[in-house]
């Protein structure tokens, strides 16, 4: 009896996740603000602006868009991995991709979400190299290849996993 009442009370702290999903929403309201208060920053200044500066500001609406891309995948596969299905009959527009990804799949996302993320910012260094320092520079580089890094050896382990996983079962079925 004890046993299946702290059961009940694990299985049920899986809700306690639902506010930080709730919170990401907010965070993605803040990114849906700044997108707007950098298209009113752009759009005065097209005329004026140098190529460098306007491909500076796009990048930011880029970064701007991965970054809540990269909230939306959270968001919704977290919620679904960890707290609840989501019934998606009756919504024709659903992306098929949002109740497909599991953990291992939310993890490969997220960091290649970081790693484009971080690839534009590097980009932005690059394009503003006369106004960035070579310490500034360098730093850049270093955070983006400690990404790749991380993001390659993520996929290598999940992907020897999967293989010992899927060796396993196939010598378990002879």
């Amino acid at each position: 009896m004890i046993e299946r009442f702290l059961e009940k009370i694990l299985f049920s702290s899986r809700w306690l996740l639902a506010p930080i999903y709730l919170g990401l929403i907010v965070g993605l309201v803040a990114l849906v603000v700044k997108d707007i208060q950098h298209i009113i920053h752009i759009i005065p200044n097209i005329l004026h602006a140098s190529e460098t500066d306007l491909v500076l500001d796009i990048l930011g609406l880029i970064d701007l868009s991965l970054t809540a891309s990269l909230v939306i995948i959270v968001v919704f596969s977290g919620y679904e991995n960890f707290v609840s299905r989501i019934v998606t009959t009756g919504h024709e527009d659903w992306p098929e991709w949002m109740s497909k990804i599991d953990f291992t799949g939310l993890k490969l996302k997220l960091l290649s979400s970081i790693v484009a993320i971080s690839a534009i910012q590097l980009l932005r260094v690059f394009m503003d190299i006369a106004k960035t320092s070579d310490r500034a520079v360098l730093w850049s580089v270093i955070h983006h290849v400690v990404f790749v890094v991380s993001g390659l050896l993520l996929a290598l382990t999940d992907r020897m996993t999967g293989h010992t996983a899927k060796d396993a079962a196939k010598g378990d079925s002879h």
